[in-house]
Formats: structure tokens, sequence, C-alpha cells
């Protein structure tokens, strides 16, 4: 295998982790429908958990421990930021180049929710 060649693969592979995280990112930040959950609720939820499982049986038992573990999940979550603009500045740098190489349309970057004006910044034209 030649250096180019080598060189080549590394850089699909940075380009296609930066999308990668920059589209992960979106989907972490991006608003769920219904009401909005607070870390209070869901601390209240677990309070509530605490209380009622000594007495439950174990179905039940089983169930609110795993509710138990999603609500730690979810809250443990919410404690973590994205920095969006740092994965925004790095998505822009790679996303023309993995978009040619990929063969990925202008249409489908809008429809996994990457904004026009972060493909505008990219490079990325309707017409690509």
């Amino acid at each position: 295998m030649s250096d180019s060649h080598k060189a080549a693969l590394a850089k699909g592979r940075a380009e296609g982790k930066i999308v990668r995280e920059y589209l992960e990112g979106l989907r972490a930040t991006k608003p769920k429908r219904g009401r909005k959950r607070t870390p209070e609720t869901i601390k209240a939820q677990l309070d509530e958990i605490d209380a009622t499982i000594a007495d439950a049986n174990p179905m039940d038992e089983l169930l609110m421990i795993q509710k138990r573990r999603d609500l730690t999940d979810e809250l443990d979550a919410m404690s973590k930021t994205v920095d969006m603009k740092a994965l925004e500045d790095a998505f822009v740098g790679a996303a023309k180049s993995y978009s040619e190489s990929k063969k990925i349309s202008y249409a489908s970057w809008r429809d996994v929710g990457v904004e026009a004006s972060v493909l505008k910044r990219a490079g990325i034209s309707r017409s690509d």
C-alpha cells in the first residue's frame, strides 16, 4: 500500500469521525417533543422508586430497578454538555471533502438535520 493511499485512508477516517461526532451532537441536542424534563423531576421519580421498591413484588421490583437505571442515565446525560460550536467548526472544515468522496447530496445533509447555513459555510450548495 502506497504512502498516498495510506494518507487518503487516514484522511477519510478523520473526516468520518468529525462528521459522525457532529451528527451525534445534533441528535443529542435536538429538542424533544412534549414537556421538558428537568433534573428535579427526574430526582423526584428516583425518590418515588426508592420509597416504594421495598414493598414491591418481584416483577415490579425488576421494572423499578430498570426504571431507576434509565432515569440515572438520563440524569447523567443532562449534566454533560455538548460543545456544538466546536463540533460545527470541525464539521465545516471536513464536510465538503467528505460529501464529495461519499457522494452525499445537499438534500441528504438537510434530511439529517444539518442547517442550511452550516452547509453554506462548508461550501456545500444545493447543486452539489
